[in-house]
């Protein structure tokens, strides 16, 4: 397969206003050192809790914003080296989906201009001839090509979604970034957009770079997964592996967090099991982790002294499969994997 997207040691840091004159103003460091490949045609799913640098992420990975370190490289260009003219002739190969179906449409334009639009910014097309391409992309998403005369408050919320999908597609873009693109739907149209994309993927070859904190929505339509915790990947896998042998504290809290309708003594043990944990990852939150160490050592129920002396790399399970763990290999072992447990469904 060929590599559509690289991502090589990203470091995003965000300075804060000062809290006193002479002091230095505070930092946040949204993203860490985070790597990763996707191939073309392939889904990436991005998952974590608000705050793990997820939203961060797809704004560099669509040069919305600059890193303060680390490359972004689509098809083999750094987009961030590129210049002003450069970067908006790549755009054309990137395109993105954002949450809010109803605040990403300007409700001042009609939907044949809303879609029209990347092509419009490209240039080298007449007003005819984007009409006319944005009323195949509606007819391609489900819509009809007649719809360009109209506006979008006159359209559901999973009807607006199809049409920032079909403005992503106007310009037949490599890759499409989608930032949690169905979490503002119905969960009935959650599974018509998402079953829209998986067709658009295999009829068009789309590649995704799919950002979510659904797991379900992520096993569905991904085909790897990275985990994010304070900007740093804590484990990258395939969805069955993830979902199923998770080996970082991280990943299972996150599945432990889903709603699970399992009735039974033995479900009822596991949801006290389940509490129990999540008393233990909660507590402590605000308590910071020591300097060089683990940073999800304060909220982790095996933490042990390793954890605080220095910060776990991320190195491979299995094939496919790499955790950022001290204990990675003994919580895979120990009896501990939610294999019998998982129903992402």
């Amino acid at each position: 397969m060929t590599t559509l997207l690289q991502v090589d040691g990203l470091v995003k840091h965000y300075h804060l206003p000062r809290e006193r004159l002479l002091a230095a103003p505070p930092v946040v460091q949204a993203l860490q050192g985070v790597s990763f490949t996707l191939q073309a045609g392939r889904s990436l799913g991005v998952v974590g809790e608000s705050g793990s640098g997820k939203s961060t992420l797809a704004r560099l990975v669509m040069a919305l914003e600059a890193p303060t370190a680390g490359t972004v490289r689509l098809a083999g260009q750094d987009l961030h080296a590129l210049d002003a003219a450069a970067l908006r002739r790549a755009r054309a190969g990137l395109q993105m989906v954002f949450q809010d179906p109803f605040g990403s449409l300007d409700p001042r334009q009609n939907v044949g201009r809303i879609v029209s639009e990347p092509l419009a910014a490209q240039g080298g097309t007449t007003r005819a001839e984007q009409l006319l391409r944005a009323a195949t992309m509606l007819d391609a998403v489900g819509l009809r090509a007649s719809d360009v005369s109209k506006y979008p408050h006159e359209f559901s919320g999973g009807q607006r979604q199809r049409i920032a999908i079909a403005r992503a597609l106007v310009t037949n873009p490599q890759l499409i970034v989608a930032d949690e693109p169905v979490s503002a739907l119905d969960v009935s149209v959650q599974a018509q957009v998402l079953n829209l994309m998986q067709d658009l993927q295999d009829r068009l070859g789309v590649t995704y770079l799919f950002i979510s904190h659904d797991l379900a929505v992520v096993d569905l339509v991904c085909d790897e997964v990275i985990v994010l915790y304070q900007g740093r990947v804590v484990e990258q896998g395939t969805p069955e592996r993830l979902f199923t042998a998770a080996a970082h504290p991280y990943t299972r809290a996150l599945m432990d967090a889903v709603p699970r309708a399992r009735p039974g003594a033995q479900a009822d043990a596991r949801r006290a099991q389940r509490a129990a944990q999540a008393a233990v990852i909660g507590a402590d939150v605000a308590e910071r982790p020591v300097a060089g160490g683990c940073a999800f050592a304060p909220r982790c129920p095996w933490r042990q002294p390793a954890c605080d002396l220095s910060a776990p790399e991320l190195r491979a399970m299995a094939p496919g499969h790499a955790a950022a763990c001290h204990r990675a290999e003994q919580l895979l072992a120990d009896g501990c994997a939610l294999a019998a447990e998982s129903t992402l469904t």
